[in-house]
């Protein structure tokens, strides 16, 4: 199968490993990066824009476009291409509202009756101080709109919750929530939807905040594990029951089918399972975890829901080994990543049984050196029997990355 990867970050390495291991696929990459420039082959077009990538994957016969970041499917690459008749593992622009409007996410849950937090849209400052009003701190604060998962302010301090809901009023959309803080461990399920039929992977847990022991500001993610042991028998059916095939059915209803991957960002609470937020996309750095567990061939299964036959897919299969990943960013990650430094260390990494290096904010120079071109630089993964030997591995791993002044934390899957 002839398949085109939309993306050029860190997922998408780890999205173009899962695609081509074991199969004899034709990958290219829409702009790909260093490390998916090893598995197939990159071509210079811009992610975002739908008619360029439709009608390459028309010239090109291509079978499968598969959209990785959200800005392009909140800019409508998957219906460029659909209308070009080609089968996408991404949902329409309508349809990844779920992802793009955090206002409009909780209209679809209250509607399918997924439990989430109460929450209060707000687009102004008078709206905002009522709603932190409402609520005992933690405030949570979220900007409405894509914010690279960088959008979420959680603090005690109600002058710091003030200031990020003005920042978010006064950008693009102009639009904030408020909601109440929900206490818990938190877990990230992916779900595969071909608009009616959902499929789960396995559940991971990432670790968003900067620092060790959970401080220091909000990040796109600083790593992860999977599988979680300590999750309840029967978790990943409650979730497809309550939270993924409610809103599965709801956006069917309402015309916009959901085609792609869900991602459910949950919190274990006392009172049961709630919903923080959608995805319309595979996670980050959560993929990097879930997919190497994967034993049955992604691109079979994710063609099978572009088409609408993702009921015809046998049950998935597991490896049994679980999988940690470490995040490797640079010196000033995540307000002022210092880029150009020079990477090494990656073959030695990967000489660890079980371990691979996934190319995130990275990119090769003149001299064909691998440098820093963004905040997360790479994703050091490792598979091992349980999750502390799989932890061991990675932090070894890391140890023998060098990159001036990088920073990753030390406690990803710590303790489990």
């Amino acid at each position: 199968m002839k398949i085109l990867l939309v993306g050029s970050g860190g997922r998408e390495h780890a999205l173009a490993r899962a695609l081509v291991a074991g199969t004899t696929h034709e990958l290219y990459c829409a702009p790909g990066n260093a490390g998916t420039a090893a598995l197939g082959k990159n071509l210079n077009l811009d992610q975002n824009d739908g008619e360029a990538i439709a009608a390459w994957a028309a010239d090109n016969q291509v079978e499968l476009v598969v959209i990785g970041p959200e800005a392009p499917l909140i800019a409508g690459v998957g219906d460029a291409v659909r209308a070009a008749g080609i089968p996408v593992f991404g949902p329409t622009a309508a349809a990844a509202r779920l992802e793009g409007s955090k206002a409009f996410a909780k209209e679809i849950m209250a509607e399918a009756g997924v439990a989430t937090a109460e929450c209060f849209p707000c687009r102004t400052m008078d709206e905002v101080a009522r709603a932190l009003t409402a609520f005992q701190p933690p405030y949570v604060v979220k900007n409405d709109g894509l914010a690279a998962g960088k959008g979420v302010v959680v603090t005690d301090d109600i002058s710091a919750a003030r200031a990020h809901a003005e920042a978010c009023l006064a950008s693009a959309g102009g639009a904030v929530v408020i909601e109440d803080y929900l206490e818990g461990p938190e877990v990230s399920l992916f779900c595969i939807s071909d608009g009616k039929t959902v499929v789960p992977l396995e559940p991971a847990q990432d670790y968003k905040r900067a620092l060790d022991n959970n401080e220091g500001p909000n990040t796109g993610g600083m790593g992860a594990y999977s599988p979680l042991p300590w999750l309840p028998s029967g978790f990943v059916n409650e979730v497809v029951r309550d939270v993924a095939q409610p809103v599965i059915d709801t956006m069917a209803k309402r015309g916009t089918p959901f085609v792609g991957l869900l991602y459910c960002g949950l919190v274990q609470t006392a009172s049961g399972i709630k919903v923080i937020e959608f995805n319309a996309r595979f996670g980050d750095p959560e993929t990097q975890v879930v997919l190497p567990r994967l034993e049955t061939p992604l691109a079979e299964v994710i063609y099978a829901a572009a088409i609408g036959e993702l009921d015809t897919v046998p049950t998935l299969e597991w490896s049994t080994q679980a999988a940690v990943g470490v995040v490797v960013a640079a010196e000033g990650y995540p307000s002022e990543p210092t880029l150009g430094g020079k990477i090494g260390g990656i073959a030695e990494a990967e000489m660890i049984e079980g371990v691979q290096v996934i190319i995130a904010g990275a990119k090769e120079d003149e001299n064909r050196k691998l440098v820093v071109s963004g905040g997360r630089v790479l994703c050091v993964c490792a598979l091992g029997d349980t999750v502390p030997d799989a932890r061991a591995k990675a932090y070894e791993a890391v140890d023998r990355i060098t990159l001036r002044r990088s920073h990753h934390r030390n406690d990803i899957a710590s303790g489990i």
